[in-house]
């Protein structure tokens, strides 16, 4: 097997590789094995049809793609190894040559890791906020966590409220055709949740348990289901039933409840230092994100669309992976939301493309300022880890191999690159 490199624009390369006839024979052959019990020749039985004779009655070409589909994939492999090239995408493959007793060509064409000119990364300016905490904030927080800790009850004596649940049934119609998907019983809404299109909530609020309420709304023109986009409906509804939640006291016991603290005097300050420590860390992420994007202006590259794509299809990955860890499976996620695999990967590209920018430029600093890690810095990230993941870091040693290790190095000389760029900041 012999391999031509040709550098193309904007960091992508063609692989013109080459596999010898002999090799391909042998790929046509196994081509022949794995096939020939598919295909019925008369005067022999299914399967036992020699090559030449299938050959001869259905053409010499009839093995040659299964063949190359054998060959592409090791040959490219062995290419991909010995051309030294940093490849970054998957490679759109062209069969150039193939035919018996031929050698067999084909191209791979690939993206490559570009290669960055920095500008300045350091002195850059950054006027940072100061960081406080109000005491409406300290009280939104603790009125989250009074509603987290409400009880619901049952209401009878009243109409409903915003904030309240209620039951109900329903039944919509558009042009007094009923339609799918538009009706429920005993169904939980939250009035002022806004789950429901239009002022179907509003409507309800003034209602008694037993009413049966004509609900008018519009559908949004954007509405998922085309037929229905923009039209006005009608549901019918009946109230069921009517739950409110019902706030704890603000006191003592309380905060005795919901924390470790014994008053509330001392539980609301506690509140204050977490949400002012929050805001610190946010402040240092801020901080940090303004300046690497900074040093991304300053720096030039060229960068691929196949290295977008491929970025896109790694975090459309991390997506479906978040949602099968919340039940949901992609097929699910997209009936809901009436998205398509190709619309989401062109919603990702942007944060594929920024994605890339920040590794490539503080890879590039960490290199020119010839950033090292140490193997004490690499174990105390393995200890880290190990206590996240509730392990023995020796065991979590042994299951990392030397690619792992090499990319937790990496990893810790970005970091550095982030804070060597913070700290010469003005």
């Amino acid at each position: 097997m012999s391999v031509q490199i040709e550098k193309l624009e904007k960091s992508m390369a063609k692989l013109t590789i080459e596999v010898s006839a002999e090799e391909f024979e042998k790929a046509l052959q196994t081509a022949y094995l794995k096939n020939r019990g598919k295909i019925s020749i008369q005067g022999f039985r299914k399967g036992k049809a020699p090559r030449q004779i299938i050959e001869k009655m259905y053409g010499a070409a009839i093995f040659y793609e299964d063949a190359a589909n054998e060959i592409i994939p090791e040959a490219y492999g062995k290419a991909a190894d010995e051309c030294e090239l940093e490849i970054v995408s998957r490679p759109e493959i062209d069969v150039t040559q193939i035919g018996k007793g031929q050698n067999f060509i084909f191209t791979a064409t690939v993206a490559i890791k570009p290669e960055v000119t920095l500008g300045d990364y350091k002195g850059l300016e950054y006027t940072a906020e100061a960081v406080e905490v109000t005491d409406e904030e300290v009280d939104a927080e603790i009125k989250r966590v009074q509603e987290q800790n409400a009880r619901t009850i049952t209401v009878e004596d009243r109409a409903v409220e915003n904030g309240d649940t209620v039951t109900i049934d329903f039944d919509g119609s558009v042009d007094g055709v009923h339609f799918d998907g538009g009706k429920a019983e005993d169904y939980d809404l939250t009035i002022g949740s806004h789950s429901f299109i239009d002022t179907f909530e509003d409507q309800l609020i003034g209602k008694n348990i037993g009413d049966k309420v004509d609900v008018n709304v519009t559908f949004p023109e954007e509405y998922h289901a085309k037929e229905l986009a923009g039209k006005p409906a009608l549901f019918e509804v009946v109230i069921k039933a009517i739950k409110a939640k019902e706030l704890p006291t603000l006191d003592d016991d309380f905060a005795s409840d919901v924390s470790d603290y014994d008053t509330f005097a001392e539980y609301k300050e506690s509140i204050k230092k977490n949400l002012l420590e929050k805001k610190e860390r946010e402040a240092k992420i801020a901080k940090e994100n303004a300046l690497v994007d900074k040093a991304i202006e300053n720096a030039t590259m060229e960068i691929a669309d196949a290295m977008v794509v491929e970025q896109a299809r790694q975090l459309l990955q991390d997506f479906e992976q978040r949602m099968r860890m919340q039940g949901l499976s992609m097929e699910q996620y997209m009936q809901f939301t009436g998205q398509t695999v190709e619309a989401m990967l062109d919603q990702m590209k942007p944060q594929a493309l920024k994605r890339i920018q920040t590794r490539l430029v503080l890879e590039a600093i960490a290199q020119a300022e010839a950033i090292e890690v140490t193997e004490e810095e690499v174990n105390k990230n393995l200890e880290e880890m190990a206590s996240m993941y509730n392990m023995e870091v020796e065991k979590l040693k042994e299951a990392m191999g030397e690619a792992e290790k090499e990319a937790i190095k990496k990893d810790l000389s970005v970091q550095k690159a982030v804070d060597l760029i913070v700290n010469a900041a003005k």
